[in-house]
């Protein structure tokens, strides 16, 4: 119980980090490209409370990480407006791919702090030192995750939106009404993954990937504190 709370601990700050800043890079991007909806309802905030959905941030990924699954969530999306883009078609393919971007962003910083308390050998061998390195190691993972899972070509993931900008304008068309029940098929696949364990849907798809990118973010890492450490 006690390593299930420290966990926890570790966890939820880790993953707040990660879904705020990704939601906020969303409506950065949005206002670079001409779209002031997000700053207008106040969303350019790394105040967790204004982003933070009670189940998709705090729910679903406490369930997850206590049944043993690949550990993701969301936060309430930050609003965008398409039509108040400079160029709506390729503005919203940027837009949705600010998101990932933040969190591989983030991932790096995770692997040079790893890789500077490593080399600096800061408390070595103490508890804080393993509290900080399994923090920063779940990080790293929970951001790569993120980033990936969102490109998924999934409707309501930032992955769909970047299709949808590249495929012709009357494909196009069709593939936005699948936008509509995005948070269905979202559902859907959560009750899959759920339900039918056997199938490893997200490990084939998701997993191969995070474990390259994972790789060489923890090679970076070891760079880091090995010239520290020379």
């Amino acid at each position: 119980m006690t390593e299930t709370l420290l966990y926890a601990a570790i966890l939820v700050p880790c993953l707040i980090i990660a879904i705020v800043f990704h939601e906020v890079a969303h409506g950065l991007a949005a206002l670079k490209l001409g779209d002031p909806t997000a700053r207008e309802q106040r969303r350019l905030s790394l105040n967790p409370l204004r982003h933070v959905d009670p189940v998709g941030t705090l729910v679903v990924p406490g369930a997850l990480a206590l049944m043993g699954g690949p550990v993701f969530g969301w936060a309430k999306p930050v609003p965008v407006n398409a039509l108040r883009l400079d160029n709506p078609r390729y503005g919203m393919m940027a837009v949705a791919a600010a998101g990932p971007a933040s969190n591989l962003l983030l991932a790096l910083v995770g692997a040079v702090l790893l890789g500077a308390l490593a080399g600096l050998g800061v408390g070595q061998g103490t508890m804080a030192a393993g509290i900080a390195g399994t923090m920063l190691t779940t990080f790293i993972l929970i951001n790569i995750f993120l980033a990936l899972f969102n490109l998924l070509p999934i409707p309501p993931f930032d992955g769909s939106h970047i299709v949808g900008g590249l495929l012709p304008r009357s494909m196009a068309a069709q593939w936005q009404k699948l936008q509509q029940i995005g948070m269905l098929l979202l559902v859907v696949l959560i009750a899959a993954t759920w339900a039918f364990p056997q199938f490893t849907l997200v490990e084939h798809t998701v997993l191969p990937p995070v474990m390259w990118l994972e790789e060489r973010y923890f090679a970076l890492a070891n760079w880091i504190a090995g010239g520290i450490a020379r």
